[in-house]
């Protein structure tokens, strides 16, 4: 897939799921909400303030009849609740309503109606880049703040799961810093040397990855070529891995905000699928990442990172 509209098409012939929206008292929310349920994408469950719900909801004219609602007027219980009813399989995905991101999170990571699932959480930014006829994937700029080496190579396998439902067989991964050479005052070019060299071992299945790069020559092939980059992935980086959660929020956000680009933006690694975008997105990404979030629903993880172990 190279658009966001060919993922919004794909999931037209899957079943309608059930989605629980946390604190739904947003009218980007609830536009996205009516859109999804329009296309017969998602069916919404709304928990928050009823009575704002109610007032966004005739706003952007949502047909409420029919729709479950639940009452909570604290947003970190809304997000609580929401959380329970996918836990529980009242509902098959959660998406992030007006709350804070944190929040929300920690909603997501309860031990008691969270979504744990046995792998490392982290969060994935879909952007479509016309310009290099592909859709590019940002990671991690939402979730885990300051990823060490091993919760990069987990943060590089959910992205190359998303990849693949996308239809990227085999994604080409970047590891990002500032420069494309090894420099030992520059935490992020070790670690993305690290990960090159953990590639070249088989540590990596159905990817490749390499690094350092800077990000012109991981999506340019031309600036690679200017700067006499050898490297299967050098130019043509489908998964953007980033140094920590400041570079991928500002580079998605950039993207958005200052370019015009469109982006989704999903949680990955969760029980279920996660809806997780800023409050501030438009109804369009919301959509799109609520389109994302359904075609993640039912399918089974079949590749797992190789890590060495010392044996005795």
């Amino acid at each position: 897939m190279t658009t966001l509209d060919e993922i919004l098409q794909a999931v037209k012939d899957h079943p309608v799921l059930r989605m629980a929206v946390a604190a739904a008292a947003s009218e980007s929310v609830l536009e996205a909400v009516k859109q999804a349920q329009a296309q017969s994408i998602a069916e919404p469950l709304l928990v928050g303030d009823e009575k704002r719900i109610r007032e966004l909801a005739a706003r952007v004219g949502l047909d409420l009849s029919g729709v479950r609602l639940m009452d909570v007027a604290d947003d970190c219980q809304a997000a609580l609740r929401a959380a329970q009813e996918v836990r529980e399989g009242r509902a098959d995905v959660l998406m992030k309503g007006q709350i804070h991101t944190d929040d929300f999170l920690r909603a997501v990571l309860d031990k008691d109606n969270g979504l744990r699932a046995g792998y490392i959480m982290s969060h994935v930014f879909i952007l479509e880049t016309r310009a290099l006829g592909r859709l590019s994937l940002v990671t991690d700029g939402a979730m885990n703040i300051a990823p060490d080496l091993v919760t990069k190579a987990n943060i590089i396998m959910n992205a190359v799961y998303l990849a693949r439902l996308l239809g990227v067989q085999r994604p080409k991964v970047c590891a990002l810093a500032a420069v494309e050479l090894v420099n030992p005052n520059m935490p992020a070019t070790l670690e993305a040397a690290a990960l090159a060299k953990m590639a070249d071992r088989g540590q990596f299945p159905d990817c490749e990855v390499d690094g350092p790069f800077a990000l012109d020559n991981a999506v340019s092939a031309l600036a690679a070529q200017v700067k006499g980059i050898d490297s299967a992935c050098a130019g043509l980086g489908d998964i953007l891995l980033v140094p920590d959660i400041e570079a991928g929020n500002i580079l998605a956000k950039a993207f958005s905000f200052l370019a015009g680009g469109r982006i989704a933006g999903v949680l990955v690694g969760a029980a279920a699928p996660v809806v997780l975008t800023s409050r501030a997105d438009s109804a369009e990404s919301k959509l799109y990442s609520v389109a994302t979030a359904v075609l993640m629903a039912g399918l089974k993880r079949d590749s797992r990172l190789k890590i060495g172990k010392v044996h005795y």
